[in-house]
Order: C-alpha cells, then sequence, then structure tokens
C-alpha cells in the first residue's frame, strides 16, 4: 500500500478467538470492549488548551469505557463519552458550541446502534444542553429517525427534556471568536481547515453490539438554519454489527459530498483494517473535494483506529485496561487503567 499522507494512531485486537459457522460468519467467544472518542477535526492547538482538551477527551473515553466495564451497551457508552464532551467548553458541542451568523446557537447531533441499524438525528437544536440525549429519545420513542428545529424542540418539551437560556451557553472565546471571524470576514468554504469541530464516539461492547454518536455546534458564522454532517447518518457516522462503527469530524460540506462515514465502511466491507479503510475514505475526500477532517472506527472484531488530515485532532481510546490519547501526528499517550492503577500519561 502507497504511503498517505494521513495522521494516525490505531490498536489491533490481541486475543480473538472464533469458531467458524460459515465461509461468511464468526462467532466470537469473548469480545473486549473498547471505545474511541474524538474532540473535532481542527487547526493548531495552543499549549494551554491543549492540556484542557487532553483531559475532556481522556475523561470522555474513561467514562464510556466504565460504561462498558459495567456491562452496559455501546449505545449508553457513545452516548455517555458525548455527554460529557457536550458538556465541556472546550469542545464545539453543547455549552461548547460556535455561534451562528445572528449570534446564536444551533447545534446538530445523532447515535446509531449496529444490530438493528436504529439511528436518531436532530439538527438546528437551541436552548437544549445535551443534544445528543435528544437524538438518541428520536430513536427510542418515536417513528422517526430525524427531528429538526420547531418539530425537536416541541418533542424535547414532550420529553420533559428542560430548557436552558440561550446566553448561559455562550462562552466568551466563541463570543469572541464570532466577532473575529466577521471582523476579517472569513469565508469557511474556502479554508476547510477552519472551524471544524464535531465530537463523536464509537463503542463495542461485550455482546458484539457497535454504536456510534456525533454531535457539532457547526462552524464559526454559519447561515441560520445551516446543517452540516453531523445529525446525517452515512456522513457524520455509521454502525453496523455486521461491519464496524464510525464518527467522523471535520469540513461538514466535504463530508456530506462523500458520505464519508459510509465510504469507510464500504472499505471495511472489501476487506481493508479500520486504519486502511479510513486512510483510502479520508485521503479521497482530500483528493476528490479537497476536504480536510478525521475519523475514529472500530470493526467489528474490536480492532480500531484514529485517523485524520487536519491539523489535529484530539481523540482517545480505551481497551483491555489501556487508554491511548494523541492531539497531534507523532504524539500518542498510554497508561495502565486497570484496577489500583493511576492514570499516569506517558510517551
Amino acid at each position: 500500500m502507497a504511503d498517505i499522507p494521513c495522521s494516525s494512531q490505531s490498536g489491533h485486537s490481541d486475543h480473538r478467538s472464533y469458531i467458524s459457522c460459515s465461509s461468511s460468519q464468526f462467532i466470537t467467544d469473548f469480545i473486549h470492549p473498547v471505545i474511541v472518542v474524538h474532540g473535532g477535526g481542527a487547526g493548531s492547538i495552543s499549549k494551554e488548551r491543549s492540556e484542557r482538551v487532553r483531559l475532556g477527551v481522556t475523561k470522555a473515553a474513561l467514562l464510556g469505557y466504565s460504561i462498558l466495564k459495567e456491562g452496559k451497551s455501546a449505545l449508553d457508552a457513545v452516548e455517555g463519552a458525548v455527554v460529557a464532551l457536550e458538556d465541556d467548553p472546550e469542545f464545539n458541542a453543547g455549552c461548547g458550541s460556535v455561534l451562528n451568523e445572528d449570534g446564536q446557537i444551533e447545534m446538530d447531533a445523532s447515535i446509531m446502534e449496529g444490530r438493528s441499524l436504529c439511528t436518531g438525528a436532530v439538527s438546528a437544536i437551541k436552548s437544549i444542553a445535551n443534544p445528543i440525549k435528544l437524538a438518541r429519545l428520536v430513536m427510542e420513542k418515536t417513528d422517526h429517525c430525524f427531528l429538526t428545529d420547531r418539530g425537536a424542540a416541541c418533542f424535547a418539551k414532550s420529553m420533559g427534556i428542560p430548557t436552558v437560556p440561550g446566553e448561559r451557553m455562550m462562552t466568551e472565546r466563541n463570543i469572541k471568536r464570532l466577532k473575529k471571524e466577521k471582523a476579517e470576514k472569513m469565508n469557511f468554504l474556502a479554508d476547510a481547515d477552519k472551524n471544524t469541530g464535531t465530537v463523536g464516539a464509537v463503542a463495542l461492547d461485550r455482546n458484539g453490539n457497535l454504536a456510534y454518536a456525533t454531535s457539532t455546534g457547526g462552524t464559526i458564522n454559519k447561515m441560520v438554519g445551516r446543517v452540516g454532517d453531523s445529525p446525517c447518518v452515512g456522513s457524520g457516522g455509521y454502525a453496523d454489527n455486521e461491519i464496524g462503527a464510525v464518527s467522523t469530524t471535520g469540513h461538514g460540506e466535504s463530508i456530506m459530498r462523500v458520505n464519508l462515514a459510509r465510504l469507510v465502511i464500504f472499505h471495511l466491507e472489501q476487506g481493508k483494517n479500520p486504519q486502511e479503510a479510513a486512510d483510502a475514505a479520508l485521503c479521497y475526500m482530500k483528493s476528490r473535494v479537497k476536504g480536510l477532517g478525521g475519523v475514529i472506527v472500530i470493526d467489528r472484531t474490536g480492532d480500531w483506529a484514529a485517523r485524520w488530515t487536519s491539523v489535529s485532532m484530539p481523540w482517545a481510546s480505551a481497551k483491555q485496561d489501556k487508554l491511548h490519547f494523541g492531539i497531534v501526528p507523532g504524539m500518542v499517550h498510554i497508561t495502565d487503567i486497570g484496577k489500583g492503577k493511576s492514570p499516569t500519561l506517558c510517551m
């Protein structure tokens, strides 16, 4: 395989055991739960902020992993991890969401479980702290897959989800970023490595079920009503127990043009491992539509990868009591998170 200019970390199963049922089907004797999270594809992250970002993604991964270790579902794990990121103002989701051209927050999210391919998504969400929770309710409490704007708000009210005043969700940093963006009159479509941020998680539970969750505040200074890739199944993420699970981040319009998540799944179907599948999809997007971004992937055996073409992508994974974490190319931290172990990171 030719060298591909993408940055990455990947992990492969060390202890797998299969019983052959037929030429195309396997049953696993046991499965090691695994979760991978990302904090968005982005440009350069300052040294001061990188520590806060590190804490955020590792906290989310450890939370999701603890859910899996308790025997709960992959769906519970990805929702829990993404809620943690939505509650962290360092990330472009939930209370850290960037502002649109009117200085308001509009958020998108989606979630999917791989056993039945059920999914739920919401877009243009305002004044709700955790859009990913609402997306899951759409999946489980309605006959639909996707609700938006006023309809989603009415549904949230019927489900008893409290609203949060918009101003309470706005951070001073994002208010300043919008002012700067307007002053410089930058066009985010012309610079696919700016303002690209999403959070997401993928997980495999001990029963072999896969799931993904993705949430975002979109892009700075976006048009009112703009919807990106994050709530769109096949673009912002995908999960299928027979193949794998993917969550994406990056330039939303580019991701939508190539259906990035489903493209990764396609390459897994063709026999590529998670790293190869992610590389092929990301580099196609870069060459075909000049879009930058990143993906996290888990296949049905528990092999995983975190790959990106943007300048950075904060990510963390947990499997077999090992925590991996990185932000930029060449930087990977690994620590033991087993019982009684302290989470001291080392290169």
